[in-house]
């Protein structure tokens, strides 16, 4: 009895995983590279209203972190590796982010129009 619930469990966290990994794939993407604390591009713009997915690759050679307070996201990459974040539907407006562990480089940003 114990081992069939179990199953039934993993079973329905698997389908809400891919559920959720789904929904991501549909979402409008935009592109950041970082690299070493450049941040390429430092701009981004996306649109005001929707849900977005910033794909993010670390091209440097040290661990990066991709950190925004105002957006309450942070992801933590090692050199090589890449990832997502995906930001809830933005007001208009300018959302700064920067590398956490490349603090002395400039920060970039994310204008939703």
């Amino acid at each position: 009895m114990f081992l069939r619930k179990a199953r039934l469990m993993f079973g329905a966290v698997l389908l809400l995983a891919g559920a959720a990994l789904a929904s991501a794939a549909d979402l409008p993407a935009f592109k950041l590279e970082m690299q070493d604390g450049k941040l390429i591009p430092p701009r981004i713009e996306v649109p005001a209203g929707q849900r977005i997915k910033i794909e993010i690759h670390n091209i440097g050679k040290s661990a990066a972190e991709f950190e925004s307070i105002e957006l309450r996201k942070e992801k933590v990459l090692a050199p090589g590796a890449q990832s997502f974040v995906v930001i809830a539907p933005l007001r208009p407006g300018e959302y700064k982010f920067f590398d956490d562990f490349h603090l002395n480089m400039p920060q970039g940003v994310i204008v939703a129009k």
